[in-house]
């Protein structure tokens, strides 16, 4: 049914797995529409109480972006894989069926930004969150300058934006940015049983509670900004040097 990603419905819940361990599972363009997909499919049915996605291995939730499949774009060819990246991290976000993220390993970039777009996030202690997009001369592109600054508040939020550093589990607790720990061996079964706890709860009122913390930010034009923001970067200097450095492993200079 797709070529990036695997979906098993187990009970009442369903199991989104990253499908890309050989790459860190890095998100490409494909797999970001094929979890809208799914997500879409999931809501409709309403056959599940809870959606958990998570990246195949214990080394990474999701690396980054697949770099090289838009190393080469034009700002018009970012603008639309930003805007419909967003599309998909919005279904996310709004999805009437909860989705927990089951953080097991690096969280980095368009990674972060996807376990941001879910309802919960659930972190194993090898796990890592960054927006390391200022190395390659961008800002972040999936709504990552927003969210972040939504669950962590603006001055860690900046700080992690603009210096790139990578934080571990115990201080994505400490942050607001998880909201549990666990072993790698423990990950599975507690978000497992997290949505297991949910299904004792009206989804009626689950579905209003979303909607409403949602309406908070559902004014903010920050998102829009920051797409164009993005797909500008592609037309400047420190874009090529920046993902050219990438690719051939070494310090961009900027």
């Amino acid at each position: 049914m797709y070529s990036h990603i695997i979906s098993e419905k187990q009970g009442i819940v369903q199991l989104i797995t990253i499908d890309r361990e050989h790459k860190l599972n890095a998100l490409n363009i494909e797999l970001i529409q094929e979890i809208g997909r799914e997500i879409d499919r999931l809501n409709k049915e309403q056959s599940v109480r809870g959606i958990i996605i998570t990246g195949k291995g214990n080394k990474a939730f999701a690396a980054g972006a697949d770099i090289a499949e838009f190393s080469n774009f034009s700002a018009e060819e970012a603008k639309e894989m930003s805007t419909n990246g967003g599309i998909v991290f919005n279904k996310i976000e709004q999805s009437s069926i909860p989705v927990i993220a089951a953080v097991n390993g690096f969280a980095l970039g368009g990674g972060c930004e996807l376990s941001m777009a879910c309802h919960v996030r659930v972190a194993s202690e090898n796990a890592k969150f960054g927006q390391p997009e200022v190395n390659l001369g961008l800002p972040p592109g999936y709504g990552g300058t927003q969210r972040l600054s939504q669950i962590i508040g603006k001055g860690r939020a900046l700080d992690m934006l603009i210096s790139a550093k990578t934080i571990d589990a115990t201080t994505a607790l400490s942050y607001g940015l998880v909201s549990q720990v666990v072993t790698i061996e423990e990950l599975m079964n507690t978000c497992i049983q997290y949505v297991h706890n949910l299904a004792h709860k009206s989804p009626i009122a689950i579905e209003t509670v979303i909607k409403c913390v949602n309406t908070m930010y559902s004014e903010n034009k920050g998102f829009d900004y920051e797409i164009n923001q993005f797909s500008e970067c592609f037309e400047l200097p420190d874009f090529k040097e920046g993902t050219q450095a990438f690719i051939e492993k070494r310090k961009p200079n900027f």
